[in-house]
């Protein structure tokens, strides 16, 4: 069995032993594949397995080594993302001019990258392309895969072999196979004896083969450079190729509807041609036509493909992927800055998916990830491109996100009603709270009862019946009065809405965290972000240009809370020790949210006990309406722990907004509880964490032999060495010294080496 190419370097902290047979056998499970960047050829690669198993193959050049080897994790990571990742690299000695050849359409006998064709055209069969195989094919069954790679060969004039195969252990099932070239290796010393002409050149041209999950065989390798001319006579006498009779080429001719979800992160000349409309590629087949595939021009194709290219070379940790069809059509995009990135790793608690762009066909079928900050800022953790709103196109993006996430999924993921983007919200992220974003639900039932949408005494009761419910029976009861009594209840988008309503109803998700996301006031919405900067008919190259501006906007505004909040001194409008404490830990703008309930405490006009079971401690808090009116007073049912100071409220405020409402503080200052307990001081508010934007690849293993490795440990470090040296001279002092005492001993080793 061929493994690699045997020149790997070694990791630090690791033992010498096959990591393919220790994961495999200890884990019981396949290798997943996690490159890091390449911003010379414009690769960034990441592979990854999701908690649904399905894989996302990715193509791209790697500078490490040939081995397979661990990467680890802290055990945070692993604990979150219920993954084990591996690296598997190429050997960049033997294939780094192949990669930059293939990227650039120079291969010795022509070969480009597009798609060849097989068929009889003499007796008017239709030819049937065939793209060249990448990294990430998957294949229905070993007989599948390897018919495709001997119809591309036949159409391309080379004969192919079976180079070698292997099975499990103690078992006669296939699970992985090489097939090469017919030219492939040099004849033995008894071979050389014969008299038959030597065909055989030592060609590396092969594909990798491999049984992943779901009895599918994906395609681990390829190298597609030959070292000598083509010879279709000859190789149409070829003994692969006899094997494809009438049955086989029919069977051949359907692997357009086999499953194949490649992800390729270099953009191929097939693409270029194909993808874009290019004139020479434009009669490959009928139903061609019908494929998925993005709208865009060949001027938007030129765009997108210089923006991912100067990004990467400007930022190191940027990351994209594109999804292309059999037929190289480009179908999906996703991409994201390294900040993001980063800044995901403190706010992956709650994220939304904004598909306002693509639902309302706008020009650029945008899908934007969104996340809260800790001045409750919106922030953007990604986009992504789809050429559709299927389910097959959701799941894609969401894995791809996932997979630069390191698979780490979030708590809560908050989407709009699209039952594709539900489905596929529950495929890959199964284990999250998925809640529907709440002020879309409301506008869209205004937009479903005709005229009665615009009545503001129908938008005031639907608001009470939704916000103001403290339990489910009440809310229930106050849906039902309000269809009943405006005489809509026939209206077929209200039962189904109803019959989703666990997923958008707040009184049903009193448990699930939201940072202050989805749960809006009335009147409020969760805005996108980019606001009103993308309209319907805003180009590709207009919306890069609003994106950058948009990006650096929201950081800028990010650095100048940051300082605002450092330099806040608030005004105390309580005596209360609660608004005194926070005033030193949170953040400006949610230490002002939080100071409101603080102030609102004062309209709460009794705590009343009315259980007890042990340490728990049921309490009915009265609370008046702002005019004071006696009659209109509310009641919130307060449980307190006294073991764990535990305090949780009917509304639910802490679970919606972060921090706690008035009720539950009337109830810790009945009990003689002076300051919040710090379970209810959530991290991501604070304004005394150094959140440091450099991205944690996840981990604790560097390669010595990869220089590219080299440079993002030190990176990294280093900045956390700046970040940590701000905060005084003292600190400054420090770390300055520090860097300057290492610098000396890196140039004394420079000296000695010389």
């Amino acid at each position: 069995m061929e493994e690699g190419s045997g020149n790997s370097g070694p990791l630090i902290g690791d033992e010498d032993s096959d990591p393919v047979v220790d994961i495999e056998q200890v884990f019981g499970i396949d290798s997943v594949d996690l490159e890091n960047d390449s911003g010379m050829l414009g690769i960034d690669c990441q592979e990854f397995e999701s908690e649904s198993q399905q894989v996302l193959g990715v193509q791209g050049d790697d500078f490490g080594d040939g081995n397979q080897q661990p990467l680890e994790f802290d055990g945070r990571d692993l604990e979150e993302s219920d993954q084990v990742f591996e690296f598997e690299s190429n050997d960049r000695g033997n294939d780094s001019d192949q990669m930059i050849e293939i990227a650039n359409s120079e291969h010795l006998n022509g070969l480009n990258g597009d798609a060849v064709t097989v068929g009889n055209q003499d007796n008017g069969t239709e030819g049937r392309s065939y793209s060249p195989p990448v990294v990430g094919m998957e294949f229905s069954s070993y007989d599948e895969a390897y018919n495709y790679y001997n119809s591309y060969s036949k159409g391309l004039g080379f004969a192919i072999r079976v180079k070698s195969s292997w099975t499990k252990r103690n078992s006669k099932e296939k699970r992985g196979a090489v097939l090469c070239c017919n030219c492939e290796g040099f004849k033995t010393l008894n071979e050389a004896s014969n008299r038959r002409k030597e065909t055989r050149t030592g060609c590396l041209a092969m594909v990798r083969l491999r049984l992943v999950e779901c009895n599918r065989w994906r395609v681990d390798e390829v190298r597609l450079q030959h070292n000598h001319l083509f010879d279709p006579e000859r190789a149409q006498n070829s003994k692969s190729h006899k094997k494809i009779d009438g049955g086989t080429k029919r069977k051949a001719e359907q692997t357009i509807d086999v499953e194949v979800r490649t992800i390729k992160l270099y953009r191929t000349p097939a693409a270029d041609a194909v993808g874009y409309g290019s004139p020479n590629e434009r009669h490959i087949s009928e139903h061609v036509n019908q494929v998925t595939r993005l709208n865009l021009g060949y001027d938007d194709a030129q765009v997108l493909q210089g923006y991912f290219t100067q990004a990467q070379l400007l930022y190191p940790n940027f990351f994209y992927v594109m999804d292309f069809s059999d037929e190289g059509f480009l179908r999906n995009v996703f991409w994201i800055d390294s900040r993001s990135r980063a800044a995901y790793m403190y706010f992956s608690d709650v994220v939304a998916v904004d598909t306002t762009c693509l639902s309302n066909k706008y020009k650029i079928p945008l899908v934007a990830f969104l996340g809260v900050n800790h001045h409750g800022h919106s922030i953007l953790l990604g986009c992504g491109l789809l050429g559709d709103e299927s389910l097959e196109s959701y799941i894609w993006l969401f894995r791809a996100w996932l997979t630069c996430m390191l698979g780490r999924p979030p708590q809560t993921i908050i989407t709009n009603q699209c039952s594709a983007l539900q489905s596929a919200t529950a495929e890959v992220f199964p284990r999250a709270h998925h809640r529907l974003c709440l002020p879309v639900v409301i506008q869209s039932v205004l937009q479903n009862v005709g005229e009665l949408g615009e009545s503001v005494i129908f938008q005031t009761v639907l608001q009470k019946a939704v916000y103001n419910s403290m339990k489910v029976d009440e809310f229930e009861m106050a849906w039902d009065d309000m269809i009943n009594s405006f005489g809509i209840r026939d209206i077929e988008f209200l039962h189904t809405l109803y019959k989703e309503r666990e997923r958008w109803a707040p009184v049903y998700f009193k448990d699930t965290l939201f940072a202050g996301m989805s749960i809006s006031l009335p009147g409020e919405s969760l805005c996108s972000f980019f606001k009103d900067d993308v309209h319907r008919q805003t180009s590709l190259k207009e919306f890069f240009k609003i994106h950058d501006l948009v990006l650096q906007n929201s950081f800028k505004k990010e650095a100048l809370a940051d300082y605002e909040s450092k330099l806040f001194t608030s005004l105390l409008k309580t005596k209360s020790s609660y608004e005194l404490q926070l005033s030193e830990i949170y953040t400006k703008e949610i230490f002002l949210k939080f100071q409101n309930e603080v102030e609102m405490m004062s309209s709460c006009i009794s705590v009343t006990q009315t259980n007890s079971n042990g340490p728990c401690i049921t309490f009915l808090v009265k609370e008046r309406d702002a005019v004071g009116i006696t009659r209109d007073v509310k009641n919130f049912e307060v449980i307190y722990d006294k073991n764990g100071q535990e305090v949780r409220c009917i509304c639910s405020c802490f679970k919606f907004n972060g921090f706690l409402c008035r009720h539950a503080l009337s109830v810790l200052s009945y009990n003689d509880i002076h300051e919040v307990p710090g379970q209810y001081i959530l991290q991501r508010w604070r304004k005394d964490v150094k959140r440091i934007y450099k991205p944690d690849l996840g981990s604790n293993q560097i390669n010595i032999n990869n220089p590219v490795q080299w440079f993002d440990h030190l990176h990294r470090r280093v900045t956390q060495v700046v970040e940590e040296g701000m905060p005084s001279e003292g600190h400054y002092m420090v770390a300055w010294q520090a860097l300057k005492e290492s610098l000396d001993k890196v140039r004394l080793v420079a000296k000695e080496a010389c």
